[in-house]
C-alpha cells in the first residue's frame, strides 16, 4: 500500500521499519521537529526521522497539520492510508480524511483502557497484569476510534516502563503490518470501560515513603527510565532504578532498615522494600552494593529528607 507515516520516539520508528520490511510504500514521513537534547542542549532529530533518512524516504517536520500547505502535500500524494504512531500532533478533520481508508493509529494499551499520553506507565502503575496494543481507525475523538485489531500480553512483575514499551513497541509493528493485510472488522469501543492515561509529571516521581511497598515498587517500574524515581539522601536526590518488596518489621516509613551487599532495606507504609539499583544527581546508574561503597548509609538514617 501506499503509506504516510506520523511517527516520532522508538515507539514509532519499530513500526516503521516493520512496514518497510513488509513491503509498503512510505510516500512521507512525518516527524516532529528536531529538539534541543541532552547537556549540551544541541538539536537532536528523531528515532523516527533517523529511521526515515537511513531508507531514504521523504520527511517532512510541520509544526502543525492545519496549514493549506501540508494538507495539500498529503492530498498530491493521494495515499492508501495514514499510519500514526507516537506522533505528538493533533490530526485535523481535513488530515482525517485524505487517505483512501483513513487515518490508523498505533496504540499502546488495550483500548478503551488507558486512552491518552502515558499508557504503559498508567498500566504500571495501577497494578494492571494485562496490556496490549490496539490497531485503530482514528476520528476526532482521543483514541475513541473502532478498533480493527488487539494484541495482548501480560505485564510480568519484573516488567519497568523500559521493558514494557519494548515488547509493545514489537507488537505494534507486527500489529500494523497485520491489520493493513487483513479485513479487519472495526469494532466500537465500550465508552463506559474507558479510562485516560495522563501524562507522567515530575512532581509524580517523587516516592512518598507512606505508600505500601508494592505501590513504591509499581512507581519505580513505571518511572524507568523517565522521568525516574526520585527520592532525597541527606539533601542531595538520587534515583532509585530497580526495587522489589521485602518482609520487615515495621518502621516509620523512609528509615534504613538495613544496607549491605544484597541492597538497601528502606521502611515503607506496610513493610519495607530493597533497593537493588540507584543513582546519584549526574553519577551514574549503580548495584547497591557498589553504591554503598562510596556513599554511607547507616540503619536509622532517612530518605526523603
Amino acid at each position: 500500500m501506499k503509506l504516510v507515516f506520523a511517527g516520532t520516539p522508538e515507539f514509532a520508528a519499530v513500526a516503521l521499519e516493520a512496514l518497510l520490511a513488509a513491503g509498503h510504500e512510505i510516500a512521507l514521513v512525518l516527524t516532529q521537529p528536531d529538539r534541543p537534547a541532552g547537556r549540551g542542549m544541541h538539536a537532536r532529530e528523531s528515532r523516527v526521522k533517523a529511521v526515515a533518512k537511513n531508507h531514504s524516504l521523504l520527511v517532512d517536520q510541520p509544526v502543525t497539520l492545519k496549514t493549506d500547505a501540508i494538507q495539500s502535500r498529503l492530498r498530491l500524494l493521494k495515499p492508501d492510508a495514514m499510519v500514526v504512531a507516537a506522533y505528538g500532533l493533533i490530526l485535523p478533520p481535513a488530515v482525517l480524511d485524505i487517505p483512501l481508508h483513513g487515518c490508523l493509529n498505533v496504540h499502546a494499551s488495550l483500548l478503551p483502557r488507558w486512552r491518552g499520553a502515558a499508557p504503559i506507565q498508567r498500566a504500571l502503575l495501577a497494578g494492571d497484569r494485562e496490556t496490549g496494543i490496539t490497531i485503530m481507525q482514528m476520528n476526532q475523538g482521543l483514541d475513541t476510534g473502532d478498533v480493527l485489531l488487539r494484541d495482548a500480553t501480560p505485564i510480568f512483575d519484573e516488567d519497568s516502563a523500559a521493558t514494557l514499551h519494548d515488547r509493545l513497541a514489537r507488537m505494534g509493528g507486527a500489529g500494523i503490518v497485520r491489520a493493513l493485510g487483513e479485513q479487519c472488522v472495526p469494532i466500537p469501543q465500550d465508552e463506559t470501560r474507558a479510562t485516560y492515561a495522563e501524562k507522567i509529571s515530575k512532581a509524580e516521581s517523587v516516592i512518598d515513603w507512606r505508600l505500601d511497598a508494592g505501590d513504591i515498587c509499581r512507581r519505580v517500574r513505571a518511572y524507568n527510565p523517565v522521568p525516574g524515581a526520585t527520592t532525597k539522601y541527606r539533601g542531595e536526590i538520587l534515583k532509585i532504578w530497580q526495587a522489589q518488596p521485602a518482609m520487615h518489621e515495621r518502621a516509620a516509613p523512609g528509615t534504613i532498615l538495613n544496607a549491605g551487599a544484597d541492597g538497601i532495606i528502606v521502611a515503607a507504609g506496610d513493610s519495607a522494600i530493597r533497593i537493588l539499583e540507584l543513582q546519584k544527581a549526574g553519577g551514574k546508574r549503580l548495584p547497591a552494593a557498589i553504591f554503598l561503597s562510596g556513599t554511607q548509609m547507616q540503619p536509622g538514617m532517612l530518605l526523603g529528607a
